[in-house]
């Protein structure tokens, strides 16, 4: 019997879908599973409750956690529209597996977070699902690395819906529609993938002037005069990618001698400002940190989710993607787990169409767009 299994259900009744999935798994599973995930299209959002208890009394996992997501993924196939139910279950005997129901409190010294679990130990990995309209998750993961910096955090934002309170997330018995849900994970081995689709084209610069999210100058001279110089000596390819694709990779690590593809923390460019020579950016740039111009496109993604995933191996995974991507990307369905099937074979996978994928990047854990953010059970 396998350690990991995976199943997925498009049955549009709740009942079917569970008895579907968790039929699978007992078939699969070698005695009762230490972890279960569920990831359920927005279909499901007003059952998920009587879901969740079902598993729990076929399954009879140690630990479940659940999450609602636009767009569902089971094994190689993606189900972007219609009822689905993925699950994925683990057997991790030698592992501490602990589960957390967090929201954020406004308190007069300022945001804290409640329902922090009591943890044996120091956990390595922690899966975490958080509702984007009610869990401040930036200013969470900050506070995470000043406190746990070795924490590895993978995860995603709820999609089931477009306001707040349409989203539920689920830890074990406790079923929420605001904050998050998460499980920290000793003895486990799990490992990151951030595929955050993008390439780097011209050459590294150190930004030189800065101010909030606008990129003044770098290297010396206005960002705006360094994208042109780029956009000059371009293929066509990539100048049309420069018009309608454009990125900004701030280097996490500035420690190393040559940066590459996973070196750099991907943000959008939001704008340009002819007249003093500045970029708006989707997030702050610090003088002194080093960037470079970056592209996404179909093919740029493809390839880095293959360059991610060359060599590696895997027992078991959770895929967290990006609603941007999928059939809008790619132009095709089934595109990320069937690179993941392609690569690492036929695995146990599950995971879900996410508002914001969650995962390190250069040793730090961010929150990221257009990204495929996988937790490979090793």
């Amino acid at each position: 019997m396998a350690a990991f299994a995976s199943a997925m259900s498009m049955h549009p009744v709740p009942a079917h879908a569970v008895g579907e999935t968790a039929g699978e798994m007992l078939d699969r599973l070698d005695g009762d599973p230490d972890l279960v995930v569920c990831f359920v299209s927005s279909h499901f959002v007003g059952a998920l409750d009587d879901m969740v208890h079902a598993m729990r009394n076929l399954l009879d996992p140690r630990v479940l956690v659940a999450v609602t997501t636009s767009g569902v993924v089971g094994g190689g196939h993606e189900v972007e529209d219609g009822p689905a139910a993925a699950v994925f279950a683990a057997s991790l005997p030698d592992a501490t597996v602990t589960p957390a129901a967090l929201r954020a409190v406004d308190t007069p010294d300022g945001m804290t977070i409640s329902g922090w679990p009591d943890l044996i130990g120091d956990p390595e990995t922690l899966l975490l699902f958080a509702d984007p309209f009610s869990f401040p998750i930036d200013t969470f993961l900050r506070r995470l690395h000043d406190d746990r910096p070795e924490l590895a955090v993978i995860g995603g934002m709820a999609s089931a819906g477009p306001r707040p309170g349409t989203n539920r997330l689920v830890a074990d018995e406790t079923v929420i529609a605001e904050g998050a849900v998460g499980v920290f994970l000793r003895g486990a081995s799990v490992e990151p993938v951030v595929s955050q689709g993008c390439r780097p084209v011209g050459t590294p610069f150190v930004a030189t002037s800065t101010h909030g999210r606008f990129v003044d100058e770098l290297g010396g001279r206005p960002a705006v005069e360094r994208l042109q110089e780029l956009a000059a000596t371009a293929s066509d390819e990539d100048r049309a990618l420069l018009q309608h694709g454009l990125q900004l990779g701030i280097v996490v690590d500035e420690q190393q001698d040559e940066f590459a593809r996973g070196d750099f923390l991907i943000r959008n460019v939001m704008g340009l400002d002819r007249d003093t020579g500045a970029l708006a950016v989707g997030d702050t740039v610090e003088i002194g940190q080093t960037v470079q111009f970056q592209v996404r496109d179909a093919v740029s993604a493809d390839e880095d989710l293959r360059a991610l995933l060359a060599g590696r191996d895997g027992e078991g995974a959770l895929l967290f993607t990006c609603n941007g991507r999928g059939r809008g990307l790619f132009g095709t369905p089934d595109h990320d787990a069937g690179v993941i099937a392609e690569l690492l074979g036929p695995i146990p996978l599950a995971g879900g169409f996410c508002a914001g994928e969650v995962g390190p990047v250069g040793g730090r854990n961010f929150v990221h767009g257009f990204t495929a953010s996988l937790a490979l059970f090793t």
